[in-house]
């Protein structure tokens, strides 16, 4: 092959990729950013203002006060087995976006063949071969790199390294997920373990409190005060008080190996040193601004860049649908016989080749391919949405479960001071004669229930908390 036709040759494909370039851009269209309606403050606000500062910037060590708590959330960090298979998945995916980038390179190969051909005596080829070379076989040698390129006209390669990019980022969008719920997990296992601590001492507290006052009714039945009823209904309700103990224990062993499997451990005891009533619930929280969700919330950027995806997978799908320029080319050595094949230059050979190949049979199969893009796209777009909107409802639920739940402790400890007051002096008229014992059970019951609700309520504070804190985006 002439210079002057290879020549010819690559100013044709110039001509075809600067005809593409502008072609592309037809092609595979990039829809607008999905849009997702947004309130200008959150509902349950409790100063309503737009302030931009977030807790969901906060660390999370700044955000939690509690160090065996700190130290309970840096192990789950670094041995959690999900979030240690979550980054396994990033390494991966950081791999196939290595590799998407690579798409539009030339595909370079060394190619060494030697090859003999024997020919039928009655063939042409076997005729020519005896009449002209004065032998019955044929021998060729040959060793040449090859080069491929298909060029990138219609987007194809662009597309495909889009579509690899958001699927990386992705990957690392469900790592920041799943720490956010493995820090809020971590988190509300503790204070679960500190509620049911608080539990099994007032089911204590309870069962001392009841036998007091049964020995009381057993006093007063040996004098005949009393009837074998009231001291059948003391022991009765003895007996409920102690079975809550062994309830309460259940659960908290149960808690504690949670927790453990949680930071990568076997199941064991967990520190706490600390009371439920010990903590401070911190409820002066700023939210932020709605819009911030955007960049801040793991789920919500996972469904936007799922967006992004799909919208590559739709150009490139589109881009399937046309015609693809390849351009191979090989050069080397090449001879009959094995002395004459580095015989400079006379053994030289080159060829360029560019071909251009339009689906024609499979253009049902590739429109069908393209048509579920879209639609797999139009899918994206309503999940964007509704992590948009399931964003700041969450974020609305916690603003008003922190609210709300602080006005029912502040009636729960008045409940339960009032409760107190009256189990005394119920127990003071009881030992002076001046009460029945159904007076001295019924208050000891109601002490019983108000201080489980208060420890409950006060838990479910310090979840409400938790709770704004993830749906702000804290913990990444």
């Amino acid at each position: 092959m002439t210079m002057r036709k290879i020549k010819n040759i690559l100013i044709a494909v110039g001509t075809l990729l600067t005809a593409g370039v502008w072609s592309a851009c037809k092609v595979a269209k990039d829809i607008e950013k999905a849009d997702a309606v947004l309130p200008a403050v959150f509902r349950n606000n409790a100063d309503n203002t737009a302030d931009s500062t977030s807790a969901g910037d906060v660390h999370w060590r700044t955000f939690f006060v509690e160090q065996e708590l700190k130290d309970l959330i840096d192990s789950a960090l670094h041995r959690n087995n999900d979030l240690l298979i979550a980054i396994r998945n990033i390494e991966a995916a950081d791999l196939q976006l290595r590799q998407a980038k690579q798409g539009n390179t030339p595909i370079i190969g060394v190619q060494a063949t030697a090859s003999t051909n024997r020919p039928s005596d009655n063939s042409l080829n076997g005729l020519s071969l005896t009449s002209f070379l004065g032998q019955k076989h044929v021998e060729d040698y040959t060793l040449a790199p090859t080069l491929s390129w298909e060029a990138d006209i219609w987007g194809k390669v662009r597309s495909r390294k889009a579509a690899a990019l958001a699927t990386y980022l992705r990957s690392g969008e469900a790592r920041k997920l799943l720490q956010t719920q493995l820090i809020n997990n971590v988190s509300k296992g503790y204070y679960n373990l500190l509620l049911l601590d608080a539990q099994i001492a007032i089911a204590k507290r309870n069962v001392l409190l009841n036998d007091s006052t049964l020995s009381i009714i057993l006093l007063q039945y040996n004098a005949g005060q009393v009837s074998s009823l009231a001291v059948q209904r003391a022991e009765t309700q003895k007996l409920a008080a102690e079975r809550l103990i062994p309830q309460f224990e259940q659960a908290f062993n149960i808690q504690e190996n949670a927790l453990s499997i949680l930071c990568g451990r076997l199941p064991g005891p967990v520190l706490h040193k600390r009371g439920l009533r010990d903590l401070e619930v911190n409820d002066q929280l700023n939210a932020g601004i709605p819009s911030d969700l955007l960049k801040r919330r793991p789920d919500v950027r996972q469904a936007e860049l799922a967006l992004a995806e799909s919208n590559a997978l739709v150009g490139y799908a589109k881009a399937n649908m046309y015609p693809s320029l390849t351009i191979t080319a090989q050069g080397g050595l090449d001879a009959f016989k094995a002395s004459n094949w580095f015989n400079i230059p006379a053994s030289l050979f080159g060829t360029v080749v560019g071909g251009i190949t339009q689906p024609v049979l499979n253009q049902r199969k590739l429109r069908t391919a393209y048509q579920t893009a879209l639609v797999r796209r139009e899918q994206s777009v309503i999940a964007f949405r509704q992590s948009v909107l399931l964003a700041v409802g969450d974020v609305s639920d916690a603003l008003i479960s922190i609210n709300k739940l602080k006005e029912e402790e502040l009636f729960l400890q008045q409940r339960a001071r009032t409760l107190n007051s009256a189990t005394r002096n119920a127990q003071l008229l009881f030992s002076n004669g001046l009460a029945n014992y159904l007076e001295v059970i019924t208050a000891q019951e109601n002490v019983l229930q108000s201080e489980l609700d208060l420890a409950i309520v006060r838990r479910s504070r310090l979840d409400a908390v938790v709770d704004l804190y993830r749906s702000l985006g804290g913990g990444r």
